[in-house]
């Protein structure tokens, strides 16, 4: 099964994944979503794959969240519509396969969701 990558490719993090997966002959398809953001849909649907909360997507020590949202009292649709919209504060990377998904860190948990 093709494994989907939601990549920012800012981050080394998710440079390494790709460069582990292609090392490892597994195939996969990039979603860079900085370039390509997620819509509120497809970030929902994210989050019910990954079996998380929008508050475990949230990079919390970006500057960003710290300078603008860390005092913020916000719903879940409201970090939804933050992260639709500043993408650079989503977790990665992400890996899908069918209807689940994981935040790939640390790389060790990698292997195994790939085998199972």
């Amino acid at each position: 099964m093709m494994i989907k990558v939601l990549h920012n490719n800012n981050c080394s993090k998710s440079r390494a994944i790709l460069e582990h997966l292609d090392e490892n002959n597994v195939p996969f398809e990039i979603i860079d979503f900085i370039e390509n953001p997620l819509s509120e849909i497809e970030l929902k649907t994210v989050l019910k794959k990954l079996n998380t909360d929008v508050q475990g997507l949230i990079r919390k020590n970006e500057a960003l969240f710290k300078e603008k949202f860390a005092n913020q009292d916000l719903s879940d649709d409201e970090w939804i519509k933050v992260l639709v919209q500043n993408p650079s504060l989503i977790q990665r990377p992400i890996l899908i396969k069918g209807n689940v998904a994981m935040i790939a860190r640390p790389i060790e948990n990698v292997n195994f969701f790939i085998e199972n």
